[in-house]
């Protein structure tokens, strides 16, 4: 374990093995493997002092937005602001959207339909005290739960920090898309009447998640499916800008305790 207790450093910049190890608990591993949390960790604290380096070195001022509910921190939207302005990748061609939807026309359909419950432990976003405290609580209710699965709804009841509560946890009918996508990603994972075997960490804290029913939806002919498509290339263009981006970064950058080019 020694290695993975380090600091790391960014030009300089240290990132402290606490920090390091207060992050990790929002990155997943194989029980008994730390390493791989910390060291995804360690890669995401490293590149996110990357970018706030290039965006104060280009002067730009933080402008933190809001959504309505909860609005960026000026480190936030100092990233935001350097990606905005230094990935700019092109449009998608349409000869490559036809391409992609003929590949493979069964992945393009109408939202999955879900019915799901849950049960929210609540955590801010660097609360390490509060993590450990909601971790702790979520899995000691799951450990209840997978000796009698049919005491959810009085622990929804009981313990979940969600409006959903009132009903058992229950979030009844929702749709592709209406979920962060690392609660969605579970919910496909899940077998009708399934509690996922572990809490699921999203920025609005621990879930536990039980689905009960789904509903595929029908496969959607080129004309309604191309806006997808469209979306989903242009997503993954500008992942690979930004890639590209980082990795110019870090090439230029002095980084000790971390490998950045096996992120």
């Amino acid at each position: 374990m020694g290695p993975l207790l380090s600091d790391i450093t960014v030009n300089g910049e240290v990132i402290p093995a606490a920090t390091i190890a207060a992050e990790a608990q929002m990155h997943a591993a194989p029980k008994g493997k730390p390493g791989i949390a910390w060291r995804a960790a360690g890669r995401a604290l490293a590149v996110r002092a990357l970018l706030l380096q290039e965006a104060r070195a280009r002067g730009l001022t933080p402008q933190p937005a809001s959504d309505g509910e909860r609005a960026e921190t000026e480190e936030e939207a100092l990233i935001r602001q350097l990606l905005d302005e230094a990935v700019q990748p092109s449009a998608p061609a349409e000869e490559d959207v036809r391409a992609t939807y003929d590949a493979d026309p069964g992945r393009w359909r109408a939202p999955t339909l879900y019915e799901a419950a849950h049960i929210l432990f609540p955590v801010h976003a660097g609360d390490a005290d509060a993590l450990a405290v909601e971790r702790a609580k979520a899995e000691a209710a799951l450990a209840e739960l997978k000796r009698n699965p049919r005491d959810f709804d009085r622990l929804a009841r009981e313990l979940s920090a969600c409006s959903s509560r009132d009903a058992g946890g229950r979030l009844g009918q929702i749709a592709t898309g209406d979920t962060v996508p690392e609660f969605e990603a579970v919910l496909d994972t899940l077998a009708e009447g399934e509690i996922a075997d572990e809490p699921v960490a999203t920025r609005f804290g621990l879930h536990i998640i039980r689905l009960d029913a789904r509903a595929e939806g029908a496969i959607l002919p080129y004309d309604t499916a191309a806006q997808r498509i469209r979306a989903m290339l242009a997503k993954a263009a500008w992942a690979r800008a930004a890639r590209d981006l980082i990795e110019e970064l870090a090439d230029r950058a002095e980084v000790t305790g971390i490998d950045l080019k096996a992120a």
